[in-house]
């Protein structure tokens, strides 16, 4: 009996013993749990709060392309609008013509357009930039019987009669040669110009067999500039216009020789012409379109 008695005080003393080893190592398991869990969550809200951050980043973002595109549909119904009061001029413009004018003013300088207030104004200013560049590569330069000047969109070449006329004379001199051939060269490069041939007098009167007075003699200066231009250089001749202003527009007084010499030239007016421009346009449409 004893024996067995102290078989159950050992037995239960075993017992109690491995049910205290296995509680210390379940309260050691839950405190790494808990510890883990712990760990999780402040992971998570870390996560949480960075996913947050990149949320508001993307809504910025969608904002501002948003913005972008919202700009670009303004601008771009604002140069539509633009190019459809060219309507006025009797110009139909389709799609493929508007993308190729916009072509066009992209490829200018933004300074060269800085002073454009409309459309029209920006495409003389296109015209003229191209007309400017093809007169610097021509060499055509201010010397003393040359004067270039450009006044916004028209660019004036204003040159002295001894480089062209013998005195109370309308037969072109052969040193004027160079000078035409240059500036047919300009004209022929491009078509959406107009060329306007001016001759001016001074106040001296003049009256020959040929010629019957000042305002005569400046009309058929210019008309035989003009004829040089078409015959010997292809220059369109519905591009040209001749004109006459006689004495009646003096750079300074007739008082002296040296003046007058001054006031007897012939101006050459380069004019951008719009309609030839988009007429032209139409033209590179169709063959595009045929091709």
């Amino acid at each position: 009996m004893k024996k067995i008695f102290a078989l159950l005080v050992v037995t239960s003393l075993m017992v109690s013993c491995v049910s205290k080893k296995k509680y210390v190592q379940l309260e050691e398991d839950l405190m790494n749990t808990k510890g883990e869990l712990q760990k999780t969550t402040v992971e998570k809200e870390e996560l949480e709060a960075k996913f947050a951050k990149i949320e508001k980043r993307v809504e910025i973002y969608n904002n501002q392309i948003n913005s972008l595109q919202s700009d670009n549909a303004s601008l771009t119904e604002s140069n539509n609008q633009k190019l459809d009061l060219l309507s006025d001029n009797s110009v139909v413009m389709s799609e493929n013509m508007k993308t190729q004018l916009n072509e066009t003013l992209s490829k200018l300088p933004p300074e060269a357009l800085k002073d454009a207030k409309t459309l029209k104004d920006s495409m003389n200013v296109a015209i003229s930039y191209n007309l400017e560049k093809s007169i610097n590569e021509n060499n055509i330069e201010n010397d003393g019987d040359i004067d270039v000047s450009i006044d916004q969109t028209v660019v004036m070449i204003s040159v002295a009669d001894s480089l062209l006329f013998r005195s109370g004379s309308y037969t072109v001199s052969s040193k004027a040669n160079p000078l035409l051939a240059k500036l047919a060269d300009v004209i022929n490069a491009e078509p959406s110009i107009d060329v306007m041939i001016e001759g001016h007098t001074d106040s001296k009167g003049i009256h020959t067999a040929d010629i019957v007075d000042n305002w005569d003699l400046s009309v058929k200066r210019s008309t035989a500039i003009v004829r040089i231009l078409q015959n010997k250089y292809k220059v369109d001749p519905a591009r040209l216009i001749p004109s006459g202003r006689s004495s009646y527009v003096p750079l300074t007084d007739n008082s002296t020789y040296k003046n007058r010499a001054r006031n007897r030239r012939t101006n050459i007016i380069i004019m951008p012409n719009l309609n030839k421009f988009f007429a032209l346009m139409a033209e590179e449409e169709v063959v595009s379109l045929d091709d």
